[in-house]
């Protein structure tokens, strides 16, 4: 359902009160194809096909999500009526577009970190009524979804722990009114902050913004003794930091920058014939 809303703005905003072609165009049965004028990991397949359902077009695929294409490659045809696909040509464009540029950069961090066993987590960084298409994108890249929003899981941050006068009774407050399956992960910024939230009862520590040396003294302290604790690395991670971050021990590494420093590819529609 969320799909085919987001799908109908979209068109709507494009098409206002009407495609002025679509006056005095005459319709035909036509076959247009999208092709990859970059390399890169392509996303938009879910959406699009929605769209196509909702405009009967039909669609024959030559990419999956998740799957690399390079320069040249003809991703899909979309065969249908002309004004339809006219009218809609930017809006696939828009879709795949955007997601397929996020999963391809996504994938870039992935293919960095793929050795050490650490996962890459995006954040809420998303573009205002995006977060369900954009974190889409990033799954898309190979990358793993944080939270989706304020309501799956309990995250203190700095500013949410300069409200709190003693974090131990808090916890135990939130142990009791937090739904059970719920986590909670507390920011920390030093080895101080650190050892008081795995004491209270964190179920994930973020690092945040520590140096090399500090998440590796995290690291060790949590496996002499909180095991079971997942550690989060996050802040100013680039390509060419990543890598050493991962190779600290942490569990995971998040990055708002997966979607938000996302360069548009170049994908462009043809008509044949």
């Amino acid at each position: 359902m969320l799909k085919y809303k987001f799908i109908e703005a979209m068109v709507a905003e494009d098409i206002g009160r009407g495609d002025l072609f679509s006056r005095i165009s005459t319709a035909k049965e036509v076959r247009a194809y999208i092709v990859a004028k970059s390399d890169g990991v392509f996303a938009g397949r879910e959406y699009i096909d929605v769209l196509a359902k909702m405009y009967d077009l039909k669609v024959d695929w030559q990419v999956n999500d998740a799957s690399s294409f390079v320069v040249g490659e003809q991703l899909l045809f979309i065969s249908g009526n002309s004004k339809s696909i006219l009218s809609l040509e930017r809006s696939i464009l828009d879709i795949a577009l955007h997601a397929s540029s996020i999963a391809t950069l996504t994938n870039k961090f992935v293919q960095k970190i793929e050795p050490y066993n650490v996962r890459l987590l995006d954040t809420r960084k998303t573009r205002p009524l995006l977060r369900e298409f954009e974190k889409y994108a990033v799954r898309c890249g190979g990358g793993t979804n944080h939270r989706m929003g304020l309501d799956d899981c309990l995250m203190l941050k700095d500013t949410h722990l300069k409200t709190i006068d003693n974090l131990n009774e808090f916890m135990l407050e939130v142990r009791q009114k937090i739904p059970f399956t719920s986590k909670v992960e507390i920011e920390c910024e030093d080895m101080q902050g650190v050892k008081s939230a795995m004491a209270a009862g964190a179920d994930i520590i973020m690092c945040d913004n520590m140096t090399l040396e500090n998440i590796i003294d995290v690291v060790k302290f949590r496996d002499k003794h909180y095991k079971h604790i997942l550690l989060e690395a996050s802040g100013n991670v680039t390509l060419e930091t990543i890598e050493s971050i991962a190779k600290t021990g942490v569990d995971a590494i998040s990055s708002g920058s997966l979607i938000h420093q996302a360069n548009w590819i170049d994908l462009s529609m043809k008509m044949e014939g």
